[in-house]
């Protein structure tokens, strides 16, 4: 069957004389063959456990509305696949017709992430998590690895803890030679003394504040040559746990997930203590990525060590102070100077221990420059082709100090927010019709940002594609 460009991509192309890489895009996997996978390799009891995670959605109706925050409950995706349409639903399934239509949808080389693949990230049962991360990973390196000049099938790569991280980075990537990861830059933990409720959790993002060391994780994947990418959402957690509605839920769910890992691997050191390693940040969109930015170097200006003595208690001129009161404080105030030493402790407690007073040093940052390298170099931000604010990434003149994030190019094809697959790379080059994008924008949108954060820690990431020598790393080789 052939599969034919529209003239909207076909015009595209003829303009364009680089790759277009996706850097997100998905597919959707067969279950009854990842179930089998599960019998095999764990046992049929945990592929039993599975069957419940598949029909998930028919239990989480059984609870009572009442019960839901009880339960930690809320409205999940439900109608999120394409049926309609259903090319694409078989596209997104089959390998082979993915493979077939990729110059009809005006794409190169693409990224495929899992879909149910998304549940060993958030999953609290230990055994059928890791179960399920190795017959995922298994179904991507044997039923989707036939294609790989084309198309990477993305690992699943499990988070609870470091140790699970890096067995299932070793199966995936050492024993399976798949090269791409997809891991949870937040994880929910019960609350202690709380284990008992399933609504009482709170996030760890991995970095700051963790419960656990994930260095020996990253440097398990600079070993490895993969660049760790986050792909989970905020849903569940937070302001977004209505029991009713998925939309209320899933409005900047991707976002909010990805800000709260970045700025924990930033807070807590990672990017500087592994510059060979970068970091992406998947479906949520550049805009968070340039507010965190701006925020961050706010924080740090005024409240780095040099600064923060500027609010030191010990710093306050008393008597100068009591001067001021006596002049100028109204009645019912200056009644009660004889407590003015009271009126001071709040929000300026002269009893913090200055010895924590220095709340970047575990962040490793001494200056503004390294934000801005590490977020123009380390960190990458992947862009749902629709989204206007796309652009912004790319404004220099938005951003301090001049700089420019890198926003990468992202399907999510096989998923509800692309009703047509086939429309994907028209939205993107909107940009550039309405004048947001030049054409030097739109390479580095579609293909030199992916192309950078995968070959900064995989110099050979394209090698034997049907991109490879047409990179930006190619030329540096």
């Amino acid at each position: 069957m052939p599969f034919t460009a529209s003239r909207a991509v076909d015009a595209i192309r003829k303009r364009l004389d680089h790759p277009v890489i996706d850097g997100d895009g998905h597919l959707i996997e067969f279950t009854p063959t990842v179930r089998d996978f599960i019998a095999e390799e764990a046992g049929e009891e945990l592929a039993k456990r599975f069957d419940m995670v598949v029909e998930g959605a028919a239990l989480q109706r059984q609870i009572p509305y009442e019960k839901k925050r009880e339960f930690g409950s809320s409205r999940t995706a439900w109608w999120a696949l394409p049926t309609r349409n259903t090319l694409d639903r078989a596209t997104a399934m089959l390998p082979d017709l993915m493979y077939a239509r990729l110059d009809e949808l005006g794409v190169d080389y693409a990224l495929l992430y899992p879909t149910y693949g998304l549940v060993v990230t958030a999953l609290g049962d230990d055994e059928l998590r890791c179960a399920m991360a190795r017959a995922f990973n298994r179904y991507y390196a044997e039923v989707w690895g036939g294609h790989r000049d084309r198309l990477e099938p993305v690992a699943a790569i499990p988070m609870f803890t470091p140790e699970e991280a890096i067995a299932e980075l070793d199966h995936a990537v050492g024993e399976r030679g798949l090269k791409a990861v997809m891991m949870a830059g937040v994880v929910p933990r019960p609350v202690p003394g709380a284990e008992g409720t399933r609504g009482a959790q709170w996030i760890d993002c991995l970095g700051h504040d963790s419960e656990y060391d994930y260095d020996p994780v990253w440097k398990r994947c600079v070993e490895l040559g993969v660049t760790p990418t986050f792909h989970a959402g905020g849903q569940g957690w937070g302001t977004r746990m209505s029991r009713t509605n998925y939309v209320f839920n899933h409005i900047g769910n991707f976002a909010a997930a990805g800000e709260a890992a970045c700025r924990s691997l930033l807070m807590g050191g990672a990017p500087m203590r592994f510059p060979e390693l970068t970091f992406g940040f998947l479906e949520g969109g550049v805009a968070w990525g340039l507010n965190l930015y701006a925020d961050f170097l706010g924080h740090f200006e005024k409240r780095n060590r040099h600064q923060i003595g500027h609010y030191d208690p010990e710093n306050l001129d008393r008597d100068a102070l009591a001067r001021y009161f006596e002049e100028y404080a109204p009645a019912a105030v200056r009644e009660r100077m004889g407590a003015l030493d009271q009126g001071l402790v709040m929000l300026s407690d002269p009893g913090e221990d200055r010895a924590t007073s220095d709340e970047f040093a575990e962040s490793g940052i001494e200056d503004a420059a390294e934000v801005k390298r590490i977020f123009e170099k380390q960190f990458f931000f992947g862009c749902e082709a629709d989204d206007p604010m796309n652009a912004l990434a790319f404004d220099s003149k938005v951003a301090p100090h001049g700089a420019r994030l890198r926003a990468i190019f992202a399907s999510d094809i096989s998923h509800w927010d692309v009703p047509d697959i086939r429309g994907v790379l028209p939205e993107a080059w909107e940009l550039v019709e309405d004048g947001h994008l030049g054409e030097p924008e739109f390479r580095a949108f579609v293909c030199d940002n992916v192309a950078n954060m995968l070959e900064h820690t995989n110099p050979a990431f394209f090698d034997g594609t049907v991109v490879a020598g047409r990179t930006p790393g190619a030329s540096s080789r």
